[in-house]
């Protein structure tokens, strides 16, 4: 892996450490989020919309390009 300069690296650290938390944030208020996993968005958690919500988010996005 490429070497970053440290305050790149800093930086890619903040936003990691940033992320984690606001997941984390969103497990504990049972709220799901949506994650990019495979090439593609995936909505985690309890109270996720059924999976026919993400095939059809591709079909939306798919139609306005």
């Amino acid at each position: 892996m490429t070497q970053l300069a440290p305050d790149t690296q800093e930086m890619l650290d903040s936003l990691r450490t940033a992320v984690a938390e606001t997941l984390e944030r969103k497990r504990r208020l049972g709220q799901y989020a949506v994650i990019w996993q495979d090439g593609k968005p995936v909505l985690v958690g309890e109270d996720a919309p059924p999976q026919q919500a993400d095939e059809q988010y591709g079909q939306d996005q798919e139609s306005h390009w």
